[in-house]
């Protein structure tokens, strides 16, 4: 199956069980509370599928599976049966209305808590937050990270792998203030300080530029420097470079894994290089131009060499670098909990920090890059995808509860008014609310495709 089919199917799939949770939250809170629940529909435009229940309730699959809704009854939109009257949604005390609101986003933070419980339950593999190597003249360089330094703590709170060291940097990277590492140098404890300076911490926030930008690599994976992707028109298949070549020099010096190919040839815009390649059983010599890319202003603005290859080649690890967090089925309920709550705490962060400009507005990503993320980590298999599925229903959550009009929490600040004042906020003022709430998602969304075009197509 194709990466494009597999990208597809999986987008559909993440899409459809994310927003039916959600919806799901609306209307089993909605159904506990006696509201009466006209429609719950995943998806939206033509219906493929139809079914009326004993209940009542038209439960509808449509064509774009781009979203979803429960429709309850409401004297403000349709008239209601006289014997329903008491059960619309405008009838109903302010209190159980914010709690039918907010029901989807705690729905999604749900999935997450059960999807990390299996996922702790099952096995999370990891790997061991080790410095592979230092840049020299750089941010950590100037600290006085070393290359071999694992990294046990950030800001005081203990990390045993390098995505939880990754999460924890950020964090206190956008809180401001220098970044503490507690390390373990050679089997003694020891603690590096990272003084960023503030005009490039906001560089530090654009994905993928933390930590390589702050000077340091993790240790990860050998990875033998074998071809598994090509770009097409790249400088590698202009080359005449194949799938399954291995790259064993350039220019005659030995090339050690994948990571040191990529890293010496982004050193090299412009250049022209002969690469020593065992093809088969027989070693050629293929001449090759690399080249230039700029980066984007806010990840450096660096003109850097690039090839258009991907690598191919098993990955094996070094002795005890990988790590495995297990739990029987209480002992995980913790760490999921922790692990959503994690979460969802720098996802708001982010958040705050974007409308502050002390964060990158790239982190905003459009359906394009979750196709494309939904897709990767489908092809990693069913942990993975998983992960995934948690933390975008995480970022789900967070995000119908922004105080956005048309968003579950513009509504819930609309009951909260109405709670304080005896009486509904007027119709001129919800509609001005709507415009300005249209206005903001326009944006968002304009954001988020920009960032997609920008990513995949620049």
């Amino acid at each position: 199956m194709s990466f494009v089919l597999v990208t597809i199917v999986a987008f559909a799939v993440a899409i459809s069980v994310l927003v039916a949770v959600h919806e799901f939250g609306h209307f089993w809170v909605a159904r506990r509370l006696g509201f009466q629940v006209l429609r719950f529909s995943i998806g939206f435009g033509k219906p493929l599928l139809r079914h009326v229940g004993r209940d009542g309730v038209e439960y509808v699959l449509s064509a774009i599976p781009l979203g979803g809704y429960v429709k309850l009854a409401d004297e403000r939109e349709a008239p209601v049966a006289p014997e329903n009257v008491l059960r619309a949604f405008n009838r109903r005390p302010v209190w159980q209305r914010i709690l039918v609101l907010v029901a989807g986003a705690g729905a999604n933070f749900l999935f997450a808590v059960v999807a990390f419980w299996v996922l702790f339950m099952a096995g999370v593999p990891g790997l061991k937050p080790v410095v592979r190597e230092v840049h020299a003249g750089s941010i950590a360089a100037r600290a006085g990270l070393r290359s071999g330094d694992e990294i046990v703590a950030v800001g005081g709170a203990p990390v045993a792998t390098t995505e939880a060291a990754r999460i924890a940097i950020l964090s206190q990277l956008v809180d401001g203030g220098p970044v503490s590492f507690g390390v373990r140098r050679a089997g003694s404890p020891a603690t590096v300080l990272l003084d960023i300076p503030a005009e490039n911490r906001r560089a530090l926030t654009v994905p993928e530029a933390w930590p390589d930008n702050a000077g340091f690599v993790f240790l990860g994976p050998h990875l033998p420097a074998v071809i598994g992707t090509l770009v097409p028109g790249g400088a590698a298949a202009a080359a005449g470079l194949r799938l399954g070549d291995r790259i064993l020099a350039i220019d005659g010096a030995p090339v050690d894994d994948f990571i040191d190919f990529r890293n010496r040839i982004s050193a090299l815009p412009g250049a022209s290089v002969v690469l020593g390649v065992r093809r088969g059983t027989a070693d050629v010599r293929v001449p090759l131009v690399v080249r230039g890319e700029r980066e984007p202003p806010e990840a450096g603005g660096r003109l850097v060499g690039r090839v258009g290859i991907g690598p191919g080649g098993e990955p094996t690890y070094p002795p005890g670098l990988r790590v495995m967090e297990r739990h029987g089925p209480i002992g995980a309920v913790g760490p999921a909990i922790r692990k959503t709550w994690e979460a969802t705490a720098i996802t708001l962060k982010f958040l705050r920090r974007m409308l502050t400009g002390d964060v990158s507005l790239k982190n905003v990503n459009g359906p394009i890059s979750i196709a494309n993320y939904a897709g990767i980590f489908a092809l990693e298999g069913v942990t993975a995808f998983l992960t995934f599925l948690a933390g975008v229903s995480i970022s789900l959550g967070v995000m119908n509860l922004l105080p956005i009009p048309l968003l579950d929490g513009g509504q819930v600040v609309y009951q909260l008014a109405e709670g304080l004042r005896g009486r509904p906020l007027s119709p001129r003022v919800q509609s001005v609310g709507q415009q300005v709430g249209i206005a903001v998602l326009i944006l968002l969304m304009s954001l988020a495709i920009y960032n997609d075009i920008a990513a995949h197509f620049g």
